[in-house]
């Protein structure tokens, strides 16, 4: 719940996250307040021990349609669940908790980590992440704040595109 009665931010269908201890600067996620548990792309989930507790190491197409830029993460492995799709569909995925970022305000949420190649989004903001915090205006585009190009390619070191001149 929005532990100081403060008022709740107003989102659109879609928002910038950032996982600052993933070192994820931006990811846009699909708002969904239908789905129980937020969700983020993530390939080779790899299961390890670290004083004695279980972790996964993971990597993360952070960009959309950007294979490119690969962050590469670790985070305490909080449980194991199975999550049913939008299609009817059961997967096995691991949860993590972890700070994520939200309009200039941070708060602890469970991530389930799989797959979203075939997604239109690399992340998905469910309602337990946003109970409490959030009014979802369901007309609105990146209400805190848009990430234009220019932003990405600083905040993730992309080498500028090159330009070629016409003779």
């Amino acid at each position: 719940m929005n532990q100081q009665n403060e008022p709740k931010m107003v989102i659109g269908c879609d928002e910038w996250c950032a996982f600052p201890s993933l070192n994820i600067p931006a990811i846009k996620a699909r708002v969904d307040s239908g789905a129980k548990t937020s969700s983020m792309h993530a390939i080779n989930i790899v299961r390890f021990s670290r004083d004695d507790e279980s972790w996964v190491s993971f990597e993360v197409h952070p960009l959309q349609k950007n294979r490119k830029v690969t962050v590469h993460c670790e985070a305490q492995l909080v449980d194991q669940r199975v999550i049913k799709s939008s299609s009817g569909d059961k997967e096995s995925r691991p949860v993590i908790r972890v700070p994520l970022s939200l309009g200039g305000i941070s708060w602890e949420a469970e991530v389930t980590l799989t797959n979203r190649d075939s997604m239109g989004y690399r992340m998905l903001l469910g309602r337990e992440a946003m109970n409490g915090r959030v009014l979802i205006d369901p007309e609105g585009l990146c209400l805190q704040g848009d990430k234009q190009e220019e932003n990405l390619v600083e905040l993730y070191k992309i080498p500028a595109k090159k330009t070629t001149k016409k003779k």
